[in-house]
């Protein structure tokens, strides 16, 4: 039997590149671009051909003139005209394109600007809400997956800056279908659970894709309504989601995002020395203004003389009490004036008086009517009321 040839990894990825090479004549392709990549040096452009169920890496070399002519960026949909290919050092088939023409805009790419437009009508991301980052926070929450290379870059970077610093990690799928539900869950333990100062939303970078879910509407809304501040540390520089949008704060790494967040413990020590000098310097100047205002006081004539305002007092008070008894006493004769006044006017007017003239009022004893005319009829009975008493009277006609 003769000895089993063993193949390297370069000849299995030549060979392999040799068989599609001539399986596949030149073809067009479409998709939507995605991840896009272009080499200013060299101009040539790294991207991902995509449709909603699968995606292939493509190449355009000495493409970038053509790709800025045509306006092409993440999401646009174009169709490509090349040859399916293979990278051997990465075993990686690709699609080199030979030339393109743009189709439009992709399906994720028009959600994306119409979720924009709705939230950005809404409010959502308007700088007078955003809430400000706290200097020192005593507990940072962290919402990614524990798993990932962000937050071993992160950690590692609190830890050299300040150890020992209280994080609270909640675990969550950062790519996707479902992995929004998640981030927004996390979101809303922390504001309710109140057990961290800060929120920050973390992962790597990666394809629009892959950071597709932070930019679902429902992690955007939790965002929103988060009472406690919210740092998006999403992807790296270039990318830019609706999380970092609505996000308090957005920061381009996780790495910078701890940069940020925590300030170094040489940097805490001498904002506290720095507190403690400002605070001795503001004591000193209070107690050196009391100190004053004691000596002024001491030497003031009310405590070398403390009797001296008793007696002031107490001759305020005698002149207080003399002007009352004036006013009182006057008041007293205007009222015993007036009383006497309303007492003449109510003798003159007393009926009795007139009576005790010598005149009287005939009344009807049995209608009680005052009689002030001669027509009264004969025999009959008049009561004439006199000053001290009345008198019985019959009228008679001769």
């Amino acid at each position: 039997m003769a000895e089993d040839k063993i193949w390297s990894v370069s000849e299995v990825n030549s060979v392999v590149r040799q068989v599609i090479d001539g399986a596949f004549m030149p073809f067009w392709l479409e998709g939507e671009v995605s991840t896009l990549r272009p080499n200013a040096k060299s101009g040539h452009v790294y991207f991902i051909l995509k449709d909603s169920k699968a995606e292939i890496r493509a190449t355009y070399f000495a493409g970038l003139n053509q790709i800025s002519s045509l306006n092409v960026e993440n999401g646009s949909r174009v169709e490509v005209f090349g040859k399916l290919s293979v990278y051997e050092p990465r075993g990686e088939y690709q699609f080199n394109v030979k030339a393109m023409r743009p189709k439009g805009l992709g399906d994720l790419f028009i959600r994306l600007e119409e979720l924009k437009k709705k939230l950005s009508a809404e409010g959502l991301f308007d700088e007078s809400i955003k809430k400000s980052i706290p200097p020192f926070p005593r507990r940072i929450g962290v919402i990614t997956s524990p798993d990932g290379a962000a937050i071993r870059d992160f950690l590692q970077i609190i830890n050299r800056r300040f150890p020992n610093i209280n994080i609270k990690i909640y675990p969550s799928p950062v790519q996707g279908k479902g992995a929004e539900l998640t981030l927004a869950k996390g979101v809303e333990f922390f504001n309710r659970s109140k057990c961290a100062d800060v929120i920050i939303l973390m992962r790597g970078g990666g394809s629009m894709e892959d950071l597709w879910p932070f930019n679902e509407e429902v992690l955007a809304r939790a965002i929103s309504k988060s009472q406690i501040p919210v740092i998006s540390a999403v992807g790296h520089e270039i990318d830019y989601t609706i999380c970092d949008m609505v996000a308090d704060l957005r920061v381009p790494t996780p790495s910078a995002a701890a940069e940020l967040v925590v300030a170094s413990q040489d940097e805490f020590q001498n904002f506290i020395a720095d507190s403690k000098r400002r605070l001795a310097s503001a004591m000193e100047l209070l107690i050196q203004k009391y100190r004053t205002r004691f000596h002024r006081a001491a030497e003031s004539y009310v405590f070398k003389e403390p009797m001296h305002l008793v007696r002031n007092s107490q001759q305020k008070l005698d002149e207080i009490a003399k002007r009352m008894e004036n006013t009182l006493n006057f008041s007293l004769e205007r009222l015993q004036m007036k009383l006497a006044h309303s007492d003449g006017r109510l003798k003159a007017l007393d009926p009795t008086a007139v009576l005790r003239r010598g005149y009287s009022v005939l009344i009807e004893k049995k209608t009680k009517r005052v009689i002030t005319r001669p027509d009264v009829t004969e025999d009959t009975i008049l009561t004439a009321l006199l000053a001290e008493g009345s008198i019985d009277l019959k009228r008679i006609i001769e």
